[in-house]
């Protein structure tokens, strides 16, 4: 198989060459190394592509048959590989855990080869920071490919594998989707495990997944993660068939109710509008009903989240771990004003924060219940360039600016990291430019069938596989 092969098939239709014996799993991960060599120098999405990532362990089997497979540097880990959140106060950090969720890749047959970029502590919705410097857009290496899963993002839209792992906890799955053309899915809480260590992570505003390229690649990767075990906080209705099967089954009729206004303090461009408008127009034209939906919160409920007690315990013990000091020279500007306004923060405002959640999750609920799905652009803009005050490396910005301009521009995903909702981006449309515009498409909690049967109907109706970034391995 050659590099130009290898990039043009997604994880699904690489497992089904396996299958065949057209192509072996060894020859596959050499061919995501050669993609990486070509495209990694411009992009800088791979931080680490394993020295050993030709004899690594995974399934022989598998629904993905050995599909070259790589891991965002924060959230779950695999033991004994680096993991350095994007931080300099983790360099060098290695990790004792096996996640449930790699252990799940594995028994799938993806092979984890390498570690890609995140803004430090995944913070952010950008795709730099001090210690891993700047993960460019294969679409425009001037802008941002998002955050904080930024680096996966880039690597699969580059061709460096089909597939990468992702976390979202405010919207860091869909952003880097949006930004970068790329199918993104935030399942419902519960949905994934973060067993053994990390179940319901950040009060449940955090969840992990997947970014691809297709929507039967999300479809069969649901299969692979999804599941309980035992310690988990909560266990949601499970599927009555695996998600693949969903893919042959009909959709019928839906309530939709259509963002066609902005949800926060970044207004919403034109050209994003044209194209939440242009697929509302198509989803009526499936047969489905279409209302526009007023924004379902107030702003100022969302921010408070992200301004809450919850990480100043966790640095300082984190640090200690790694005798280092909590300063200037670990922490990015805005994150270390982050950490000082958590610090000095009572221990009373934890129940705020239970209550701010409870508060707004019974809001939305209550706003959008009539609706099957929602639909939603998934950033108000298209990909941004790179620094300002969305990055965390501002010394210019205060902690209470920074979450503001950060909730203001996420202002139509983290509301759904609060009710715990699936939510997914589609690459539907672009701009004048030719950058990417991802629609997001919401469902009920615990419904991620619904979503990929949608999801199918809108990558039939308006395929996506034909678009192809400026930077993408096989193209030289």
């Amino acid at each position: 198989m050659k590099l130009s092969e290898y990039v043009d098939h997604d994880a699904t239709g690489l497992a089904a060459l396996v299958r065949a014996g057209e192509v072996t799993p060894l020859e596959l991960t050499r061919l995501a190394r050669q993609a990486h060599d070509e495209v990694n120098p411009r992009v800088n999405a791979v931080i680490e592509f394993y020295e050993d990532a030709e004899t690594v362990e995974g399934s022989e089997g598998g629904v993905f048959q050995g599909v070259p497979f790589l891991r965002k540097d924060i959230g779950f880990t695999e033991a004994g590989r680096l993991q350095e959140k994007g931080s300099r106060l983790f360099k060098g950090h290695r990790s004792n855990t096996d996640s449930y969720f790699f252990r799940r890749a594995r028994d799938g047959g993806l092979r984890t080869l390498g570690r890609t970029t995140t803004s430090e502590l995944g913070t952010t919705p950008m795709s730099e920071s001090i210690l891993n410097g700047i993960t460019g857009n294969p679409w425009d290496l001037e802008r941002s490919a998002g955050g904080s899963s930024g680096g996966s993002a880039a690597a699969v839209a580059a061709g460096i594998t089909p597939i990468a792992h992702g976390s979202d906890g405010g919207g860091s799955i869909r952003i880097p989707a949006s930004w970068c053309g790329l199918v993104g899915l935030n399942p419902s809480r519960g949905r994934v495990s973060g067993g053994p260590d990390n179940q319901d992570a950040n009060l449940g505003l955090s969840r992990a997944f997947v970014l691809c390229r297709t929507v039967r690649d999300m479809a069969a990767a649901l299969d692979v993660f999804s599941g309980p075990h035992p310690g988990d906080p909560f266990i949601i209705v499970q599927p009555n068939r695996s998600y693949v099967e969903e893919l042959s089954q009909p959709t019928g009729r839906l309530r939709v109710g259509v963002a066609r206004t902005s949800w926060g303090a970044v207004n919403l461009d034109p050209e994003v509008l044209r194209a939440v408008e242009s697929t509302a127009t198509l989803l009526q034209e499936m047969g489905h009903t279409v209302k526009d939906i007023d924004p379902p919160y107030e702003p100022v409920e969302y921010s408070r989240l992200y301004l809450a007690p919850t990480t100043a315990s966790g640095l300082e013990k984190a640090a200690r771990a790694m005798g280092r000091t909590i300063s200037t020279d670990t922490l990015e500007p805005v994150n270390l004003k982050r950490y000082e306004y958590s610090r000095d923060l009572p221990l009373s405002r934890a129940a705020d924060l239970e209550e701010a959640l409870r508060k707004i999750r019974f809001r939305v609920g209550k706003a959008i219940h009539t609706f099957d799905i929602l639909l939603t652009p998934t950033m108000p803009i298209v990909a941004v360039p790179h620094g300002g005050i969305y990055s965390a490396n501002n010394p210019a910005v205060s902690a209470e600016d920074y979450v503001e301009a950060d909730t203001a521009i996420c202002q139509y995903t983290g509301v759904f990291n609060a009710t715990g909702q699936p939510s997914m981006s589609l690459p539907l449309s672009q701009s004048a430019r030719g950058l990417p515009i991802g629609i997001q498409i919401v469902g009920r909690f615990g419904d991620e069938a619904t979503l990929v049967r949608v999801a199918r109907d809108l990558e039939k109706a308006r395929p996506w596989s034909h678009q192809r970034p400026k930077i993408r391995a096989g193209n030289s």
